[in-house]
């Protein structure tokens, strides 16, 4: 029997966040995206605001950004989950943070990012700067740029 239309995505939705833990001290890759991969930060300012949102400590709280890239439609951080947060609340300061900034900036009065996001936390130490690698290289891979230094929003906390 097919779900409704209308509900498959809240099946997709809920499926993301089964099994998901928080762990202090845990460090994960994560994406999220804007609402309907609409390329917002294909706009140079605005992908400025975002990303100086997340150098910010109101968005980071506790937590430790290791890396970031931020794509026309979507981000990828590597976040070290920091004393007394919650891997689903702090993933909502930074989206309900970068999205105000963006709105009062920008005059928008539409939501920014999706609800859900992806998450995996990384097994060991040795997965730490290959996931580093795979994010700020995203812009490569996306065919953006030719190298990484080319590419303004990114930051790796080991360059």
């Amino acid at each position: 029997m097919s779900r409704p239309r209308e509900l498959s995505w809240l099946a997709g939705h809920q499926a993301l966040r089964r099994g998901r833990v928080s762990i202090v001290g845990q460090i994960y890759l994560l994406t999220v995206t804007t609402l309907c991969r609409e390329p917002l930060f294909a706009d140079f300012s605005n992908a400025c605001c975002v990303a100086r949102c997340f150098e910010s400590r109101l968005c980071l709280g506790e937590n430790h950004l290791l890396a970031w890239v931020l794509m026309p439609d979507h981000a990828h951080w590597l976040l070290q989950l920091g004393e007394g947060e919650r891997l689903e609340t702090s993933v909502g300061r930074l989206k309900a943070v970068s999205a105000r900034q963006l709105n009062r900036q920008s005059g928008r009065r539409t939501p920014v990012w999706t609800a859900a996001f992806h998450d995996h936390a990384l097994r060991n130490e040795k997965e730490v700067l290959p996931a580093a690698r795979y994010i700020v290289a995203n812009p490569i891979r996306a065919g953006l740029v030719r190298r990484v230094g080319d590419y303004p929003f990114w930051n790796a906390q080991w360059l």
